[in-house]
């Protein structure tokens, strides 16, 4: 793989009821200087909106 396609870093988020704080973290990770990344989102089965607000905040990648 090249340089261009193979992330820098990569950023591991477990997620379990993170509903009122994952669009924050996510929105913070987007705002980095740093482009070359990427982000993987664990969801250990939340019984709330945790992976609805994860999936809207993660569409403008």
């Amino acid at each position: 793989m090249s340089s261009k396609t193979t992330p820098a870093i990569t950023v591991i988020i477990p997620m379990y009821n993170a509903e009122k704080y994952i669009g924050e973290c996510l929105q913070s990770l987007l705002n980095q200087t740093l482009k070359n990344f990427e982000v993987i989102v664990v969801d250990d089965c939340s019984t709330d909106n945790s992976l609805a607000v994860a999936e809207k905040t993660g569409e403008g990648l």
